[in-house]
């Protein structure tokens, strides 16, 4: 990618738009992960599908050349805006558009009154340096909820 400006961020809706986060988040996940093979739309895309099933729940897209390039899922748990997701193609990281997400992210969060929250692998350091950067505060809350059985730590944004 070269200098041109961030590309902007949209809600989106429907199969192709779920189809292009499942790629995304197979892709992103596979290179942090240090996979030697990225998984299958197919395994990535009923957790996809099962989220966006929830009630309120928004996908927003950064697009370039019609290409999704970073995709956020959140929704709405009682009092707070939770960050399911968050994922970036891996060619395009180190370029802002997860910053500029988590900054639309917390506009939002301002907007609405509403805090946000989100849970991390505890051994992803490159997306809690990200997270730690854009303000976002750690807590001592820890749970493992993913099938690799690895370690979650929460952490929210408050206004």
């Amino acid at each position: 990618m070269n200098s041109s400006p961030l590309p902007a961020i949209r809600a989106e809706q429907g199969s192709a738009s779920a189809r292009d986060a499942a790629q995304l988040w197979a892709r992103a996940t596979a290179r942090r992960d240090h996979l030697p093979v990225i998984p299958s739309l197919e395994d990535k895309l009923p957790a996809i599908q099962s989220t966006l099933a929830l009630d309120g729940a928004i996908l927003l897209v950064m697009r370039i050349s019609d290409r999704a390039m970073a995709f956020s899922i959140v929704v709405p748990h009682g009092d707070v805006l939770e960050v399911l997701y968050l994922a970036v193609a891996p060619e395009a990281w180190g370029t802002g558009l997860a910053r500029q997400l988590l900054d639309y992210l917390r506009n939002h969060s301002v907007e609405a009154k509403t805090p946000l929250e989100l849970w991390v692998i505890a051994d992803n350091d490159r997306a809690i340096d990200l997270y730690e950067r854009a303000g976002w505060i750690s807590t001592s809350e820890i749970k493992i909820r993913n099938s690799a059985g690895r370690p979650e730590r929460r952490y929210i944004l408050s206004q």
